[in-house]
């Protein structure tokens, strides 16, 4: 049996949506973050030893990171289709899922935790202990994840997914780092927000959100 952890508000989301889109038999366990420091309780520690989410576990087998994880079901419960039917479409897909971890999803991260930690310093001492982080973002962050977020527009310009004309994991994996875009980076980006309201639209994704019973702050 499939069992998936599932960290609120995290990337596990997708894995539950792909598990959805194969028509896998699972549970899903919920676990739910620290209110005040938003991190993961310690209960996941119990299943793997970094205390993160996603969590896959399928009998005996323990997987974590979602790279790994959609690999593992496209492999063992989808068809050849979700790794690319040709050696095009294999690599295209290759890249698109290391590069939703690899390089996007860096930048945002480093642009949430400082964004965070803007909110918890007292209002009269935010200019200055806000100084360099605000720098960071303003000469590096910043325009990094712009320039990734324009990369990714143009891909999906006349473009209904990542590769080819049905899902694949590319579309997994880039699905968490879009949606976290919309709020997290400036800029205005219709194409990647037409992406991401098309595909939460699935009847996968929905069915996805309904499992795991608990609200979604992505959800479009």
């Amino acid at each position: 049996m499939l069992t998936l952890h599932y960290l609120t508000d995290s990337r596990a989301q997708r894995i539950l949506w792909m598990l959805e889109e194969l028509g896998c038999a699972y549970e899903v366990i919920v676990h739910h973050r620290d209110p005040k420091t938003r991190l993961a309780p310690r209960s996941l520690r119990d299943i793997h030893p970094l205390g993160k989410s996603p969590v896959l576990t399928d009998g005996d087998v323990v997987l974590a990171e979602s790279g790994a994880i959609v690999e593992y079901l496209a492999r063992n419960y989808g068809d050849e289709a979700w790794m690319g039917t040709s050696s095009d479409e294999q690599r295209d897909i290759s890249f698109w899922s290391h590069y939703a971890e690899g390089s996007l999803m860096p930048v945002l991260v480093t642009l949430y935790v400082i964004q965070q930690a803007e909110k918890k310093v007292p209002g009269l001492l935010r200019p200055v202990l806000m100084a360099v982080p605000r720098k960071m973002v303003d000469m590096y962050f910043g325009p990094t994840a712009q320039s990734h977020l324009a990369y990714v527009e143009a891909h999906l310009k006349d473009r209904a997914l990542f590769v080819g004309d049905r899902l694949t994991v590319a579309d997994v994996m880039m699905s968490f780092p879009l949606e976290a875009s919309l709020g997290r980076a400036a800029g205005d980006y219709p194409t990647i927000r037409a992406y991401v309201q098309r595909i939460q639209a699935l009847a996968g994704y929905q069915r996805a959100l309904a499992a795991a019973d608990v609200p979604y702050q992505y959800a479009t």
